[in-house]
């Protein structure tokens, strides 16, 4: 179950962050034009194929592991669900802006989505030190 969960951890994060560099190419796309069509394909199987998939496999298999391990009391899994509720967050931005770009009605520019593209690293960082390391 730890191997499953760690599968899904890499799928998702893996999608998480190249869907914002998508969007960063994106915004130099003509709207309507077949470059915009292509991306927003991409930016779509991206998300319903690898993104969601692994995103609630990480979810279902990762409380089974705090549940059957005895972490519910650990301070260092409190923060760790913090964050990953925060992760969480970020992937329903990142669902709104796929919407919002196959409706070509992307408001952001390509130095937001650069700037966005950090946060599921910095999150990913914070959350596998708190696993190797559990400070508390």
């Amino acid at each position: 179950m730890k191997a499953l969960h760690v599968i899904a951890i890499i799928a998702w994060m893996a999608g998480m962050l190249y869907l914002p560099r998508l969007f960063v190419y994106h915004c130099e796309a003509e709207p309507g034009s077949k470059q915009s069509e292509t991306f927003k394909v991409m930016e779509r199987r991206l998300l319903r194929a690898i993104i969601n998939p692994a995103m609630i496999v990480s979810w279902v298999v990762g409380l089974w592991l705090i549940w059957a391990g005895g972490f519910l009391t650990s301070g260092w899994m409190h923060a760790k669900l913090l964050l990953v509720l925060g992760m969480s967050a970020m992937h329903g931005f990142l669902s709104r802006w796929v919407r919002a770009f196959a409706a070509d009605r992307n408001t952001h520019s390509q130095k937001f989505y650069r700037f966005i593209n950090e946060v599921p690293t910095i999150l990913m960082i914070a959350i596998v030190v708190l696993v190797i390391v559990k400070p508390f």
